[in-house]
Formats: C-alpha cells, structure tokens, sequence
C-alpha cells in the first residue's frame, strides 16, 4: 500500500507540474482509485460478482480484451475505455485455441506484473487473469462461420485461427457482458470478424475500432516486437513505409500493381519475407479491381521478419 501511495503523490506532482486543465480532474481521480484499489481478478464467479454492483446502478462497462504483453497500443485502448466508461475491465489471456503454431503459442510474451503496473495508470478497474482450466475446462468444440471474411488473408494462412479467437471472445462477452469492446485496428481482419460475430449472434455490445498506435519510426506496435533480433527490429519499420509508398501510387496505378510494388520491395531486403499483401474492400475483405474514394480500400500485408510475423494496415484515402 505504500508503494502505491507514492505512486499517488508522484503522479499527483506529474500532474502538478504539467498544469493539466479542470477536465482532467476526472482522469487523476480515476486513475488514483486504479492505483488503491485496481482488483486483479483470477475467477469467472469472481468477476461477475465484482461487476454486479455496477449493473445494478446501470453503469457502463468497458471491455478491452488482450492477451498480455501490453504496450501503447493496448494501454490507449484502455484509456479510451475509462474515458468513455464508469467501469473498465481488461482481460489477459494467451488464448491456445487462437493459435496454429505450437512454437508460437510457447514463445509467446508473457509477465502479468509488468502488465498490471502499467494498467496501474490507465484507470483500469478490473484485470481478469484466468488460467486455461478456467477459460477451457473441457475442450471447446465450438464452430463459426464467418463466410469469406474467414477465407483470405489472416483466415487463408493461419487455419483455424479465428473460430479460435471467437471461442474466447464470445466466452470473454458472455462474462463481462460490456456495453462497449475496444480493439485495435492493425488486426484489421480480426475486427471485421468480431463484428459480424456481434452482429450474428445478436450481443448488444457496441464495438469501438481504435487507431493503430506506432513506434517513432513507423513500425505498428505489437507484442510480438519484443521477439524481434536487433537486426530484425532495425529493418522492420520498411513495411510501414513501404505501404506508404504504396498509398502515394494509388492515383497512377492498379491495385495489382501496387500490391507487385509492395511485395517486390520489402522482399529485396534479406531480412523480411512476405506472406500477403492485398488491398481489400474494407467490408467484404475481398481484393479490389479500382480504388474507389467514396469507400477507400484497405492495403493489408503480413510480413515474416526471419521467425516473427508482423502484420500491419494502411487505409488508401486521399
């Protein structure tokens, strides 16, 4: 408890010093109660009893769902979530199911400590860390269909895949029953998933896209960066700034072509492979013949750079 109050006072002189405006009153008192009284939470009978309270006042509950590792790009979903929210809950599960890479799912980041301190800023309410007993204690049969949305890109390369994620995500609404989701953009594809799966299935949960959230030099952030050798990480941020390049041609050129300039260029280097690329309608995820301005299209790509794939996403608007 004491650490945590000197956390107060020195997030209270942060604050201080920084002259923030009366608005942010409501953030420092938020994320005061984060620093107190931020409840990790193991159990789903557990959680559900710690938010009944809030439904019982009608307080909104928002919901971000991660898999730990957390860096910017989870930590603004958060604040968006406690911006627009009474109640935030985070979860952080590595979900196995979402996984068809045994190497993959075993190396995959995982330190809930480091996780929890940097939640501890956000206003988060609630953190759910359950085990995969607790999430899985009988194998999940379940399966979906997501028609086309699941057959390209993402669903084409990595089978079975997304009736993973939405084994856990519809798991995940179930137990937190949360007015608003937050997701990141740069699973673009997965997003579009979560949305028809939304739709499909009637939940009254309205789903917030957020922005990706970059490094200085481009690169999208990912957990998956932290895996990254030093030489990987130093030629990685060519693929944002490849489908830039890309963007910039869209006036002169076809959307075959670009895709040919995109996978031609990052594969010259020796140190990136790329797997896809496509630019895609940004409903139907279907690959596109013309650019059309009224509904811009999405570039898409998927990039091995040596073991680690890294995926990213440019929308092509003017």
């Amino acid at each position: 408890m004491l650490t945590r109050v000197l956390s107060v006072f020195e997030y209270f002189s942060a604050l201080k010093l920084r002259n923030q405006k009366k608005n942010s009153f409501r953030k420092f008192f938020k994320s005061i109660f984060a620093l107190l009284f931020m409840k990790v939470i193991r159990t789903i009978v557990a959680l559900k009893n710690a938010l009944k309270p809030y439904r019982l006042k009608s307080h909104n509950i928002g919901f971000v769902p991660t898999m730990g590792a957390l860096h910017e790009g989870h930590l603004s979903l958060v604040r968006t979530s406690t911006r627009q929210n009474e109640v935030s809950v985070v979860s952080i599960f590595v979900n196995p199911n979402q996984f068809n890479n045994t190497n993959d799912l075993n190396n995959y980041p995982r330190d809930l400590d480091k996780d929890c301190r940097f939640l501890e800023q956000t206003g988060c309410d609630f953190i759910f860390a359950p085990d995969v007993k607790e999430m899985y204690p009988e194998e999940d049969f379940c399966q979906f269909e997501f028609g086309s949305l699941g057959t390209v890109m993402e669903g084409k390369h990595r089978p079975g895949h997304f009736n993973g994620v939405a084994q856990i995500v519809t798991k995940l609404f179930d137990i937190v029953n949360p007015d608003k989701t937050y997701f990141g953009q740069k699973d673009f594809q997965q997003l579009a998933i979560i949305r028809n799966l939304v739709k499909k299935y009637n939940y009254k949960i309205n789903i917030v896209a957020c922005p990706i959230i970059r490094e200085s030099d481009g690169l999208a952030m990912s957990s998956r960066n932290l895996l990254l050798t030093k030489g990987h990480r130093a030629i990685a941020p060519i693929i944002y700034k490849t489908l830039l390049e890309g963007k910039e041609q869209m006036h002169k050129k076809s959307p075959q072509e670009i895709v040919s300039y995109i996978i031609e260029s990052i594969n010259s280097t020796s140190l990136l492979s790329v797997e896809y690329c496509q630019i895609v309608d940004p409903e139907t995820l279907q690959p596109v013949s013309t650019i059309n301005p009224v509904k811009p299209p999405i570039a898409c790509i998927a990039v091995f750079a040596g073991k680690i794939r890294l995926i990213d996403n440019v929308e092509f608007i003017s």
